[in-house]
C-alpha cells in the first residue's frame, strides 16, 4: 500500500514520520506483512541500532494482552503510533 494511500475501510492510512524515534512502552500498530493492514495491540519494546550508520533503526515489538515479544524486528515505515481511542459521549 502507498503511503497516503486509503486503506480497506476507505481511510488514508497516516504516512510513517521519518526521524522519529518511538520510546519503549509507546503504544503503536504494525503492518501487518501478509496483507498490508494494520493489527493494533502491541507496544514498543526496543529500538534495535542499525548495523549501518545510515540506515534506520527497527523496533522489535510485544503484545500487550500476554506481554510477548516477537522474534522480528519492524522498519520504522511499518510501526506507527495508535490513535488516541475518543470516548463514545
Amino acid at each position: 500500500m502507498a503511503e497516503g494511500a486509503p486503506d480497506r475501510a476507505g481511510e488514508h492510512a497516516a504516512e510513517p514520520r521519518r526521524g522519529v524515534e518511538l520510546p519503549p512502552g509507546a503504544r503503536v500498530e504494525v503492518r501487518n506483512r501478509f496483507d498490508g493492514s494494520w493489527s493494533t495491540g502491541f507496544e514498543v519494546a526496543e529500538a534495535v541500532p542499525p548495523p549501518e550508520g545510515d540506515a534506520p533503526a527497527t523496533y522489535r515489538v510485544r503484545r500487550v494482552d500476554d506481554h510477548a515479544v516477537l522474534n522480528a524486528t519492524f522498519r520504522p515505515d511499518d510501526v506507527r503510533r495508535e490513535p488516541q481511542r475518543r470516548p463514545f459521549w
